[in-house]
């Protein structure tokens, strides 16, 4: 039915629920399965959070942040390659997860995305919104949303 999966993870608990069914519905269907983790930009006013640090800081701080993205993303790929499914990751940096997460799937030509429900907590996730909400929205694809 599906031939390529895109899943989305932010590592939180619920996230990598939405990863071990997309891993088994990778396999029960012999997809493909394409794992994503946006990794965020450096908040660039005060409003959005930020903290007055130079350019080379700002450079090392993301650099840090696409590290741990890549440390979650080698995870999932053993879990997959594990359960017999083929797998690409990719971590791309952007300010909007949600539209990274639909660039992704039209890139990779996936015919279905799998996301938790929510991820991010507190203050940051009423600010922002929920990038689930905006996925179902925006997408052309299917997306199956996990709780």
């Amino acid at each position: 039915m599906f031939k390529r999966i895109l899943v989305a993870t932010d590592g939180s608990t619920l996230s990598k629920k939405a990863v071990h069914s997309a891993i088994s519905l990778a396999a029960g269907n012999e997809a493909e399965l394409v794992a994503v983790t946006v990794v965020p930009r450096y908040p660039k006013n005060y409003f959005e959070g930020a903290m007055a640090f130079s350019p080379d800081d700002i450079a090392r701080i993301e650099g840090e942040w696409a590290e741990k993205a890549q440390g979650k993303l080698e995870s999932i790929s053993e879990l997959a390659r594990a359960a017999g499914v083929r797998i690409k990751t990719t971590a791309p940096s952007s300010d909007s997860v949600a539209e990274a997460l639909i660039a992704a799937a039209k890139k990779y030509k996936c015919d279905l995305i799998v996301m938790a429900s929510h991820g991010r907590k507190g203050i940051k996730r009423l600010l922002l919104g929920s990038e689930t909400q905006h996925v179902l929205t925006h997408s052309a694809l299917p997306v199956l949303v996990l709780r």
